[in-house]
């Protein structure tokens, strides 16, 4: 049951000050995603984005906020239940799920919501109000994955009395989101004079208003709280004083508000504030440390008492900040007063910081102090946990503030930043950075310097880092030696290492095809990196454990492993203002999960945070999985064109960029030749397993792959004993090493070779083998990916109809793709259609646009080929072949050119 009175949008206050000009600041512009409201209680909020509401045509969902919310499914519950009843369709899905999932997997569900807005098309708006009210991290996450997912025209409007913590940065450069903060909410003089005249009924002269909009600067919080006051001589000149505003490209309160403010506050206040204006951000433990003193909770909570421009971080009143103008005007008043005792307030700041771990904002105010020589002792004692903690970017950036003879003289600071850029994938002039640290380590040890000692654990970091750089050259010997010595070494050294150690020594495995070697390698690796605090380490290891258990066949306990593991870094990744930390391994395993169990939605729904990687530029390895897996998909939905061009790309990319990568990606190539087979080009199917063929892969995975994909091309060219052979040599590895899915394809296969020989029983027999293998793994959309043929022999097996839920949905999912009887092709066993059918056996004939698309189609040419060919647009060539396969009664291109060989459609086609 949802409280439907949260989904009612406030009636604006006749009284209130109307805001044309920011309501045409919230109105959506290009590319527009979020407006963001942000300023303590009492700024009009909530008013402003009533009236902005009651003042557009757009269709609004608004939902009101409060602390029972700060759980991800019911606040998920309440969105949806917002949208639904703002009058959105469609949501059924959406509901289903929220009812099933928990709190840790709402990403489906969030999916759907997501689905059910692109298929609406129109252009909405959510309105989220009190949103500070929220302070679960997961659901900060999920919804700033919602907000970059949205369809275009969404426009999402958010008020709170603290700025929330999601990745704003990113989106400001993008222009995606336009901010509210007070300084635009600061009044002009007419909404001044309708403030004080219609909304607090205070009878003031137009000059003496005039004279406290000019001296606030249209500062609503100050003009609140002089007007609760009923104080206007409090900020109002006397008789014959002189009044000159600030710069007017600054927005730093005037120092004469500032001074009445101190001045009426009780001098230990005044001191306070002074005292802890260094802190950008505030508790009662860093006051006391700063001050030196233990009474900074009860100042603190004087401060907010009064609204006095004390800001809370979070709902439990811990953490605070001021406001940032009063905050400026703070510094400059103490630092002018006494700067050796602003500085000893900082130096303060930044030693508790780093003793309770706040090393980000340490960090922050050493750089704004310009100490290099601090600096680079937090970094050579800190640097490499925020390394592996995701923050390698920000590293590399603070080494570039060091002199670099400074760098060049501390090996720690020289390995800080080549495992920035090993983590940033610029691993190309790694190796000459490496020779320079060990060079220096033996002059080192050779002049006995006290730093000598620390030089067997930096010689071990370097170990690890060539070990990564041997994989990428296919040195696996290489790779592995490096690899077990430092395990050797490892409890010898401080730095902890064990996390990525071991998972260079699962990607060893997993490159040989020891699958299970590789899991346990895997499962210690995501064991020490949550000991060590290495969250992307953990969600890495995690991520390709989770490939490896769905290509073993255990896919529930993959999508276990996965939650897992996402979990903890959800609960351990300290910084959820930064972008969700995405793993490529992760997410390619949770697409390729959900596309084979049938949710291709979801799947769907984990692919795109990949493209956009791809998008952007990212490390080779990882674009090669992301374009396989999205060839996948695509394949998996019959859009051929998308897959091929995905695929032959994935191919290209790891061709030419080899050398640098330090792991051996999916068989692209392999699934490539799927794509032309079911496209009918058996010629470029062999063509694009040539080269993988000549030099067979390291991997034994992918060698499997290569070889089913050649007795498929093998099969279509008629060379069925051939495939026989090259699939039998298969099966005793396949069996030994548990590759349940690679087994599941190779039964496949083989028994559409056997059928192509009429050996039917025999055939039978094979697809029971592959039907118990699959059911155990819980394969389905495997299946559909077979041919027409291959799916009219499941259908005709008593298997299938036995009791069961997995027999169920396989048997509905492919009578759902099947043919019609009179249009499906014939068995291999049975003989090809009758020469004498020609074309008007068609219902209705193609026209002669139809007709030259078909003759396009099959020459190979893809969509936007035969567009630029026929000098149409890409949707014309679509609304083609849509007509087409219609008139053939097909669904894809496969189908059509079978059917059009059938009906010689092809011949008569090329003779016109």
């Amino acid at each position: 049951m949802l409280l439907t009175t949260k989904f009612l949008r406030p009636t604006p206050d006749s009284r209130a000050v109307q805001r044309q000009r920011l309501a045409e600041l919230l109105q959506p512009d290009s590319g527009q995603r979020l407006n963001l409201l942000i300023a303590p209680a009492g700024y009009g909020k909530t008013t402003l984005a009533s009236q902005w509401c009651a003042g557009n045509s757009r269709p609004t969902a608004w939902l009101s906020l409060d602390e029972h919310d700060d759980q991800p499914r019911q606040f998920w519950q309440y969105l949806a239940g917002a949208f639904e009843h703002a009058g959105l369709m469609g949501l059924e899905h959406c509901k289903t799920l929220l009812a099933r999932q928990n709190d840790e997997e709402l990403t489906p569900a969030i999916t759907a919501l997501l689905n059910a807005l692109a298929e609406d098309r129109n252009a909405w708006s959510l309105v989220l109000d009190d949103y500070h009210v929220i302070n679960n991290d997961a659901l900060h996450r999920q919804l700033a994955w919602f907000i970059d997912y949205l369809p275009p025209g969404i426009l999402v409007t958010l008020t709170s009395r603290t700025e929330p913590p999601l990745p704003l940065a990113r989106w400001r450069v993008r222009r995606q989101v336009q901010d509210i903060h007070p300084g635009l909410l600061a009044f002009s003089e007419e909404e001044c004079q309708a403030f004080f005249r219609d909304t607090m009924a205070m009878s003031l002269t137009e000059a003496d208003i005039r004279a406290i909009c000019l001296k606030t600067e249209g500062w609503v919080a100050a003009m609140q709280l002089s007007a609760l006051a009923g104080r206007k001589e409090a900020i109002l000149p006397t008789q014959g004083s002189a009044f000159t505003l600030g710069p007017p490209d600054t927005r730093l309160i005037s120092d004469y508000v500032l001074s009445e403010v101190l001045e009426q506050l009780p001098p230990e206040l005044t001191r306070f504030l002074l005292e802890t204006a260094c802190c950008p951000r505030l508790c009662a433990a860093l006051c006391d440390a700063v001050r030196q003193r233990e009474d900074s909770q009860e100042k603190l909570s004087a401060l907010l008492s009064q609204n006095l421009f004390l800001i809370p971080l979070d709902n439990r009143n811990e953490w605070f900040r001021y406001h940032d103008l009063f905050r400026e005007a703070l510094l400059v008043r103490v630092q002018s007063s006494d700067p050796a005792q602003s500085s000893e307030f900082q130096s303060r700041a930044i030693d508790w910081l780093l003793r309770h771990g706040h090393v980000q904002e340490a960090i922050a105010q050493i750089v704004h102090r310009k100490d290099t020589e601090h600096l680079a002792e937090v970094l050579s004692e800190h640097g490499n946990k925020l390394i592996h903690g995701g923050y390698h970017l920000p590293v590399l950036t603070w080494l570039e503030a060091i002199p670099v003879q400074k760098i060049q003289d501390s090996p720690q600071l020289q390995m800080l930043r080549i495992w920035g850029l090993f983590f940033a994938n610029r691993v190309e002039g790694l190796e000459p950075l490496l020779s320079d640290v060990e060079d220096l380590l033996d002059r080192r040890v050779a002049d006995s310097h006290p730093d000598a000692e620390g030089a067997l654990a930096l010689h071990s970091e370097i170990s690890l880092i060539r070990s990564y750089l041997a994989r990428s050259r296919n040195d696996e010997k290489h790779a592995s030696d490096l690899t077990r010595q430092v395990l050797e070494d490892i409890d010898q050294i401080s730095i902890p290492l064990k996390s990525v150690t071991y998972y260079g020594l699962g990607l060893d495995y997993f490159g040989k095809g020891e699958l299970k070697n590789a899991e346990e390698a895997l499962e210690t690796a995501v064991h020490y990196g949550q000991i060590e605090r290495k969250a992307s380490t953990v969600l890495s290891s995690g991520g390709l454990l989770a490939w490896i258990q769905y290509n073993r066949g255990d896919t529930d306990f993959a999508l276990e492993t996965t939650n897992r593991v996402r979990q903890w870094v959800d609960e351990h990744y300290a910084d959820p203002s930064q972008p969700r930390l995405i793993s490529c391994w992760q997410s390619s395993a949770l697409t390729e999960i959900y596309r084979e169990k049938n949710l291709t939605d979801t799947a769907q729904g984990y692919l795109e945070p990949l493209i956009d990687h791809v998008r952007k530029g990212t490390e080779p390895g990882q674009h090669v999985v992301i374009q396989y897996v999205r060839g996948h998909l695509a394949f998996t939905l019959g859009d051929l064109d998308a897959a091929i061009e995905a695929l032959d790309d994935a191919v290209a990319l790891a061709r030419r960029r080899r050398e640098h990568i330090v792991f051996e990606p999916p068989a692209a190539s392999a699934l490539l030749a799927r794509c032309y087979l079911a496209a009918g080009h058996p010629e470029k199917a062999w063509g694009s397993l040539q080269s993988a063929l000549e030099q067979p892969a390291t991997n034994p995975l992918n060698r499997e792959q290569h070889q089913i994909a050649l007795a498929r091309v093998q099969l279509a060219l008629g060379n069925s004993y051939q495939a026989q052979e090259t699939l039998s040599s298969l099966i005793p590895a396949a069996e030994r090493n548990a590759h349940n899915r690679h087994l599941v394809e190779i039964l496949l296969v083989y028994a559409e070779a056997l059928a192509h020989e009429g050996r039917e029983e025999e055939a039978s027999l094979m697809l029971n083998k592959a039907l118990d293998r699959a059911e155990g793994a819980g394969f389905l959309r495997l299946f559909a990916e077979e041919s027409p043929a291959l799916q009219n022999m499941l259908l005709d097996l008593p298997r299938l109809r036995t009791p069961g839920r997995w027999n169920r949905e396989l048997l509905a999912m492919l009578r759902e793709r099947a043919v019609e009887p009179s249009d499906s092709a014939p068995s291999p066993s049975k003989t090809s259609a009758p020469a004498g059918r020609d074309t008007q056996e068609l219902q209705e004939p193609l026209s002669q646009r139809e007709q030259e698309v078909l003759l396009l189609i099959h020459q190979g040419l893809a969509n936007k080929d035969i567009a630029q060919r026929m000098s149409v647009a890409p949707a014309t060539v679509k609304a083609h072949i849509r007509n087409l396969y219609g008139k053939l009664g097909v669904s894809r291109r496969t189908e059509a050119l079978a059917k059009a060989r059938a009906l010689h459609l092809l011949e008569e086609t090329a003779k016109a």
